[in-house]
């Protein structure tokens, strides 16, 4: 939707700005449009110290009540407080592979609405419209859900059966779409813009302190004889008092910054291997595809390979016996692909020859580094069962030094010895950074760690863990929700748009920043009421330029 003057007048200030459209956004746009949960008057919640807390003013809105209070003594996989409330409200006891009713009902309530503005490059649902259609999600498919829409129930009107329970990127995608329209939240979104500058503004007489937010919008522009258009470009600045990170943290891949990392050989991200495949370079006579990296990614990447029964060179930095490996965090019964590859990490290890003896007081000399036997020889290079899993060596607790022209990979050990693979290809799949380009420092200073770049697992922006307000922004009304934050789960993203919410609906029914205190605020609450009753599937949104 472009972003015209329309709804708001010239000098009017936005109550909330979201950067993203991925589901952070999304969910955190539905609790803003009017949607609130309260708890059932016929439910109950298995925990019953949760459900009794509840029930003490169970004519307040979960939006209303003491966040704090309720996240007292709930233990759940994510370290966010509310996170884990929130999931256990929305998905009680699911760690159990139970399926109790929730016991939230959403009641429709267009006069709590906040006025807010989400930001997105592409359609509603983010980074899932770049995943690949066809692997499965690491999530159940109830995981991925949003409020007041079952994903199986629209699945199901697909006439599609959920696959192990699980759905692809793909599907869930076009989810998170239709989730936007079917809710109504279209008139709040503006895709296809990008964010170039977020900057406090400071107050003066005619108003308070606010947020300039200032990007460009990608439109299409005069049609050519040909029936093609141009695509142009429309700076768009507005003001707010409230701003949402939400970008996620797919949009630059992490690289090892080691020599010869850019030669055409080497990737770094899952699709050019894809790509590799669909173009027929890769098969079983193929050299070894080098895969780096121990996380999900790069075990997709793994299988993708190995059922083309092309050989496959596996490095990580981590132990296969890591406790905070990701394989062994994930039930086996739920995700055996996932549990496959561990076993082929773990079962066919490199294991080097000694060095020789004149080499053994100086073994870190690494002028002479060993090569690995071909993957044929399995049986000379697993530690048990040596025919499992033919074409798959993996290098635990490796890391790579450098890369070379002639597609040979120099990989070093914890102790110091190195090795020389020969590989076709080399996948680099170690994580991502969020492009926070828009900020100082590419958001640095909002880190746990200031000194460092934002990362999901790393170095997340710091938070409140109540508010997800952030805290070290340059004023008050910036929040961080989604994996920014840590959160890397859509099921307990979630918990983040709680929040937020929560902290917007307390300061604007105290009349701080962001409410509708003043009356210029009043008459655009009252017309952003007008426009959700009537339920319009496609308004215009503006943009404030003063």
């Amino acid at each position: 939707m472009d972003l015209h003057d329309k709804e708001i007048l010239p000098g009017e200030i936005l109550p909330v700005v979201i950067i993203g459209n991925g589901p952070s956004g999304i969910c955190l746009s539905y609790l803003l449009s009017g949607y609130t949960p309260y708890l059932s008057p016929e439910a109950s919640h298995p925990n019953p110290l949760l459900h009794s807390k509840l029930e003490e003013q169970p004519h307040l809105s979960l939006l209303e009540q003491d966040l704090e209070y309720l996240c007292e003594g709930l233990e759940g996989r994510s370290s966010n407080p509310v996170a884990v409330l929130f999931d256990s409200l929305l998905l009680p006891d699911s760690d159990f592979g139970l399926d109790h009713t929730s016991p939230l009902e959403w009641r429709y309530e267009p006069e709590r609405a906040v006025p807010h503005l989400v930001l997105g490059k592409g359609p509603p649902g983010g980074a899932w419209h770049a995943m690949e259609g066809s692997m499965l999600t690491l999530s159940l498919a109830n995981w991925m859900e949003l409020p007041g829409l079952k994903l199986k129930d629209w699945m199901r009107e697909k006439r599609r059966n959920v696959r192990n329970d699980r759905a692809t990127p793909a599907e869930i995608a076009s989810y998170y779409q239709h989730y936007v329209s079917q809710m109504s939240l279209e008139q709040s979104f503006a895709c296809g813009t990008t964010v170039t500058s977020v900057t406090r503004q400071p107050g003066n007489q005619e108003g308070s302190p606010c947020w300039r937010v200032t990007g460009l919008q990608h439109r299409e522009g005069e049609e050519l004889g040909d029936g093609s258009s141009v695509t142009e470009e429309v700076p768009f600045s507005l003001l707010a008092h409230n701003v949402v990170l939400a970008t996620g943290t797919h949009d630059i891949p992490a690289r090892l910054g080691v020599e010869g990392e850019s030669l055409p050989f080497v990737c770094h991200s899952f699709w050019e291997l894809e790509a590799a495949i669909s173009r027929g370079e890769l098969d079983q006579s193929s050299d070894p595809v080098l895969v780096v990296g121990a996380g999900l990614t790069a075990a997709d990447a793994v299988l993708a390979a190995h059922h083309l029964s092309t050989p496959v060179y596996h490095a990580f930095r981590r132990s296969v016996t890591d406790p905070g490996l990701i394989f062994n965090q994930l039930p086996k019964l739920l995700y055996p692909e996932y549990h496959k590859v561990h076993q082929m990490m773990t079962r066919q290890q490199y294991q080097p020859s000694p060095p020789p003896q004149h080499h053994a007081q100086n073994h870190h000399d690494h002028s002479t580094p060993s090569s690995p036997p071909s993957l044929s020889q399995s049986s000379s290079t697993t530690s048990s069962c040596p025919s499992c899993y033919p074409g798959y060596l993996s290098f635990p607790r490796h890391r790579v030094v450098a890369f070379r022209p002639d597609h040979k990979c120099v990989l070093e050990s914890d102790s110091g010895q190195r090795t020389v693979v020969q590989v076709s290809k080399a996948l680099v799949l170690i994580g991502a950074h969020p492009n926070l380009s828009f900020l100082e420092d590419n958001g640095r200073p909002l880190g746990i760690n200031p000194n460092d770049p934002i990362t999901c697992r790393r170095n997340p922006i710091e938070v409140d863990p109540f508010t997800n307000s952030v805290v070290a922004a340059e004023g008050p009304g910036m929040y961080a929700m989604g994996p920014l934050v840590g959160e890397n789960f859509v099921r307990f993203l979630k918990g983040g748009a709680l929040a937020i919410a929560s902290d917007l609906a307390k300061r604007q029914k105290e009349g701080g920043a962001g409410g509708a205190g003043d009356l210029a605020m009043d008459r655009l609450t009252d017309r952003w009421v007008d426009r959700q009753v009537t339920n319009q599937t496609r308004a215009e949104v503006c943009v404030v330029d003063s």
